[in-house]
C-alpha cells in the first residue's frame, strides 16, 4: 500500500519546477491565476526558467530544484511546468529516500512518467498524473474538467470515468481491480533493462502517447510485450493518443488494429478512449492507488490519492 500524501489547504504553498524541457514564460505567468482561484501560493524553483537546449537547465540543477522542493517544509505540493525531454536523465542520481522522507502531493504527465514510476517504486508514494501548468493550464485551451479534477487534492475523493465524459469501447471484457500505474507509453517503455523497470504484474496499466505513428506504437507494444508486461496485467487502460496520423506510409496500419493485435487476446478487460494524456479534457489521476476497470459496463473507478 503506498502512501497518500497530505490533501492541500486554502492558503499552501505550491511549487513550481521544470524536470524536463523549459517553459513558455507567459504560459506559465497565465497559469498562475488558476493556482489564485484554487486559494495557492506558489514558489518557483530557481532554474524553473533555464534553458540549456532543449532541456531546462543542467540535469543537476533540474535534480536539484525537486529535491528542494520535496525537502522544504513550507511546500505542501508539486506541480510541474511542463514535460518535454529530460527526466530520465537525472533520475538515477536522484535523492528517492528524502523524497520517501517528505511525502507530498507530485502532479504532471507526459515526461514525467519516468519520475511517476521511479517515485511509486522507491519512495512508495502515490503521485499524480494530470495537466501541468505551462503546457496545459496557461493555455486558452485549457477545458473547465480539467480544472475541477485538481479538487481531488483537497479532500479525499473517489473519481469514476463513465461515458458522460467521453465515448468508450471494450477491446477485451471482464472485470479487474489492481493498483493504477503507468503513464506515458514512450516512457513507459524506457524504463524497462533499467533499476526503474515498471513494474505490472497484478496492476491496471494506463498508456498514454503523442506524437508517436501507429508504426511506433506496435514497436512500443511489442517491446512491452516481450519484456512480459502485458500478459501479467489486471487490465489496461487505454488514455489518449494524440497526433499519431501516420506521415509518409502509403498502408498504414490504425491504432484500433494495433490495439486489437496487442491487447484485445490477453484475456483481461482493456478499455480505450478515455481522456487521460495529451488532451482536453484532461482527467487527471493518482498513481499507485487501488482502482477498478469494468470493461463490461466501461466505467473506472480510482479510490482517493490523497490523505
Amino acid at each position: 500500500m503506498k502512501i497518500r500524501p497530505k490533501r492541500l489547504q486554502k492558503g499552501d504553498m505550491i511549487g513550481i519546477v521544470s524536470p524536463a524541457s523549459p517553459s513558455e514564460e507567459a504560459n506559465l505567468q497565465r497559469s498562475l491565476k488558476f493556482l489564485e482561484q484554487l486559494g495557492l501560493q506558489w514558489k518557483f524553483g530557481k532554474h524553473v526558467y533555464d534553458k540549456d537546449g532543449y532541456l531546462a537547465g543542467t540535469d543537476d540543477d533540474r535534480r536539484k530544484d525537486l529535491e528542494d522542493m520535496f525537502a522544504d517544509p513550507t511546500i505542501k505540493g508539486i506541480i510541474c511546468a511542463r514535460g518535454g525531454y529530460g527526466t530520465a536523465r537525472f533520475t538515477d542520481q536522484l535523492d528517492l529516500q528524502l523524497i520517501a522522507e517528505n511525502p507530498k502531493i507530485f502532479w504532471g504527465y507526459s515526461d514525467i512518467t519516468f519520475l511517476h514510476t521511479a517515485i511509486g517504486l522507491y519512495s512508495n508514494i502515490v503521485t499524480f498524473h494530470g495537466p501541468m501548468l505551462a503546457s496545459c493550464v496557461g493555455k486558452d485551451t485549457f477545458h473547465e474538467l480539467s480544472g475541477k479534477m485538481f479538487q481531488q487534492l483537497f479532500e479525499p475523493m473517489e473519481l469514476h470515468y463513465t461515458e458522460d465524459i467521453s465515448p468508450l469501447t471494450t477491446v477485451s471484457g471482464g472485470v479487474a481491480e489492481g493498483e493504477l500505474v503507468g503513464g506515458n507509453l514512450s516512457l513507459l517503455v524506457s524504463t524497462l533493462g533499467t533499476k526503474f523497470e515498471l513494474e505490472t504484474s497484478g496492476k491496471l496499466l494506463l498508456i498514454e502517447d503523442i506524437g508517436e505513428e501507429p508504426y511506433r506504437v506496435d514497436g512500443l507494444l511489442n517491446q512491452l510485450r516481450m519484456a512480459g508486461k502485458l500478459a501479467d496485467v489486471a487490465g489496461i487502460v487505454i488514455g489518449d493518443f494524440a497526433n499519431t496520423e501516420p506521415k509518409k506510409q502509403t498502408a498504414p496500419v490504425s491504432l484500433d488494429a494495433l490495439f486489437d493485435h496487442y491487447l484485445g487476446d490477453l484475456g483481461k478487460p482493456v478499455v480505450k478512449g478515455f481522456k487521460i494524456g495529451h488532451c482536453e479534457p484532461h482527467f487527471a489521476v493518482p498513481l499507485g492507488v487501488q482502482a477498478q476497470l469494468d470493461a463490461n459496463q466501461k466505467t473506472l473507478t480510482i479510490l482517493p490519492g490523497v490523505d
